[in-house]
């Protein structure tokens, strides 16, 4: 089994470093160039079956990279983006910093990152989306298959983070994933490995998170 995990496409919100969560923004025009260019660099891999977060964009990145494929898409709310609370909307940019000092532990110090009200905490994420790659792993049907899975970036690095093994303080590993980024993993007998990280099949530039 190979699983080809993608961070979805880009939106508004990303564009100006506004904390999305579980708000569901769409897409915009630069993002689904970048899932049609993603399309391109994964059109040689048969999927047998596509497992998305719930929310729009990452539905979107999905059905553009499986465009023209009769490949089913299936929602599971196990890989749906992080929710941040009150803090979703909220900008977290240095020139427009609209969050409480105590969010820069979200990206330097996940232990002891602090979950706004209504809002989850990595451990919340790293369980639900542990149960998410044990459940897929585990299933023989699949086990010769190709599974492409479009999701988010903190939940996208929950999945890593249960692969790795690692403590939560490693919860970012290489960091937040490029925009339609993909990482390729290998299991065998159920165990997950990581074969390649947040590559890109696209050049176009794309400004790294700030924080």
């Amino acid at each position: 089994m190979k699983l080809y995990i993608v961070r979805h496409g880009e939106t508004d919100w990303n564009k100006k470093r506004r904390i999305q969560g579980q708000v569901d923004i769409p897409l915009n025009d630069f993002g689904r160039s970048l899932a049609r260019k993603t399309a391109k660099g994964l059109s040689g891999i048969p999927f047998e079956v596509c497992y998305t977060s719930p929310l729009g964009r990452a539905k979107e990145t999905a059905r553009l990279i499986l465009e023209g494929r009769k490949t089913p898409i299936l929602e599971d709310q196990r890989i749906i983006e992080m929710s941040f609370g009150d803090y979703e909307g909220k900008c977290c940019s240095k020139s427009n910093w609209e969050l409480p000092e105590k969010f820069r532990r979200f990206f330097d110090d996940p232990v002891h990152y602090e979950a706004p009200c209504g809002g989850e905490d990595f451990i919340d994420v790293r369980e639900r989306t542990g149960e998410f790659l044990k459940d897929i792993c585990g299933r023989g049907q699949y086990q010769s298959s190709n599974i492409l899975i479009t999701t988010h970036g903190a939940a996208l690095a929950g999945l890593l983070n249960n692969i790795r093994g690692e403590e939560l303080s490693r919860y970012w590993g290489v960091g937040v994933h490029k925009n339609c980024a993909v990482t390729e993993v290998e299991v065998t007998d159920g165990i997950p490995r990581i074969i390649s990280e947040n590559v890109a099949y696209y050049d176009d530039e794309i400004e790294p998170w700030e924080e």
